[in-house]
């Protein structure tokens, strides 16, 4: 895993990739010198590729919170600091992109805000939302094509924005229930039109991203995309119930140029699906051909919503065994440390240097500053 990886432009120093971690502390959505210094001291700390929280691309419906950073505007003065801070600690950086879609979010307790609705401009393939504790209902009236290519446009020119600032890529958050997966997931997808059906016109909407900020930037841009089978509010959701659904679901974004796929679990070890022990990084790999990366629970004995959301449960840490045998049977390309990273920004060079005796176990009260 401390080998180096190359995609596309970018060359990475080892395998361990910072996961997308929302943190919530900009200033009027503009990162400052501390979200610079706090991703400056993972690159320091030997992480090989860093991929930032969720950041809102430039459209109305995208943002559900305030602290959390914009990719357009202002913010993109504060997002050059930041690449350069963890350029010149030698490290690599991707913005994560984010857009909500119709989502009930109700915020982790240490950011004390209350419910937030999705409100009445928040738009999804077919008008449906939902969140934590909250079932999925028929909320607003479904997309219009006008409405898809506006979003698609705006994921393009946040995009481009990145390359033009300076940054190793970038990472596009199709998972959790946003709007990516809204359409990759049939109960919020119903749509009739090109956009909704199997599950490769499913993934019609992902993939015309994925095409389009191709076309914006260059051919060796990496993209990287994040799926995931579980939902902030369903954890039992299913994109695919078997590899022949999976291979649909995926085959549309390979083909439309993404470079890696960042295959979202909550427990990475475990098989996505019965009769092999593959995990849904494995079989992304096995069924697309593309490079993936694993993440979930990585280096923790509790898994990520769990922990999130109880402040008075922590995460120990645990041997890495299982990883690194899965690693070396070829099932994935790069790691994504979350949680670990927040509480230990020498996370990554402990790991190397073997000093297990050392690592930090995780507590939520880690949220409450940026370390």
């Amino acid at each position: 895993m401390f080998e180096p990886f190359t995609l596309g432009r970018a060359t990475l120093s080892n395998r361990i990739a910072m996961a997308p971690m929302t943190r919530g502390y900009a200033s009027n959505g503009v990162p400052g010198e501390n979200v610079a210094e706090y991703y400056r001291r993972r690159a320091q700390g030997g992480v090989g590729l860093i991929i930032t929280e969720g950041t809102w691309i430039a459209h109305p419906a995208a943002s559900n919170e305030a602290s959390i950073p914009d990719f357009h505007g202002e913010a993109l003065r504060g997002w050059r600091r930041v690449v350069e801070a963890v350029h010149e600690a030698g490290g690599r950086i991707m913005p994560q992109l984010w857009h909500v879609g119709l989502i009930h979010k109700k915020p982790p307790e240490h950011r004390r805000v209350g419910e937030t609705p999705a409100q009445s401009h928040h738009i999804g393939p077919s008008g449906i939302s939902g969140g934590v504790g909250v079932p999925l209902f028929d909320a607003t009236a479904p997309m219009s094509l006008a409405d898809v290519d506006s979003v698609i446009e705006a994921f393009a020119a946040a995009a481009r924005a990145a390359m033009d600032l300076g940054f190793d890529g970038v990472a596009l958050h199709g998972a959790h229930g946003y709007i990516i997966d809204q359409f990759l997931w049939h109960a919020t997808n119903r749509r009739t039109d090109r956009y909704g059906g199997s599950h490769r016109d499913r993934a019609t909407f992902a993939a015309e991203i994925v095409a389009e900020i191709r076309r914006r930037t260059a051919p060796d841009f990496p993209i990287i995309l994040r799926y995931s089978q579980w939902k902030l509010h369903d954890y039992d959701a299913r994109l695919a119930e078997n590899p022949m659904e999976l291979e649909a679901l995926l085959a549309p974004i390979a083909e439309a140029g993404v470079d890696l796929i960042d295959c979202s679990q909550r427990r990475f070890w475990e098989p996505t699906f019965a009769g092999s022990d593959l995990n849904l990084a494995g079989w992304t790999k096995r069924l697309t051909g593309k490079p993936t990366m694993t993440v979930g629970s990585v280096g923790l004995d509790r898994d990520f919503m769990s922990s999130l959301f109880d402040r008075d449960k922590s995460a120990g840490t645990t041997d890495l065994v299982r990883l690194v045998a899965m690693f070396e049977r070829g099932d994935f390309d790069l790691v994504g440390v979350g949680r670990a990273l927040i509480v230990d920004p020498e996370w990554t060079r402990k790991v190397k240097e073997d000093r297990m005796d050392e690592l930090l176990p995780y507590d939520s009260r880690a949220l409450e500053a940026l370390i």
